[in-house]
């Protein structure tokens, strides 16, 4: 993750939709991905969320895990704005 700040690699975090985001990594010869958004709330400062992870399988990202970031997302954004 740290090495995306410094570089735009499409190898390493690639956008999957308007919202969700996916940091990719291989260790041990094993595909893993961290699901995440961003969240931007004084435009001075980005905070990157992450949603969860999974080790991937196939080259197709599964549209469940897509889905499952949404609903994450929706809930922490739905949860800031209650406690304003």
């Amino acid at each position: 993750m740290k090495k995306s700040q410094f570089a735009i690699d499409n190898e390493l975090f690639k956008k999957l939709n308007n919202s969700i985001w996916e940091f990719r990594t291989l260790y041990n010869s094993k595909s893993y991905r961290l699901f995440a958004f961003w969240d931007n709330p004084d435009d001075q400062k980005t905070l990157v969320i992450a949603t969860h992870g999974i080790l991937k399988k196939t080259q197709k990202t599964p549209t469940k895990e897509i889905k499952k970031a949404e609903e994450i997302r929706k809930g922490y954004l739905d949860n800031k704005l209650k406690k304003k």
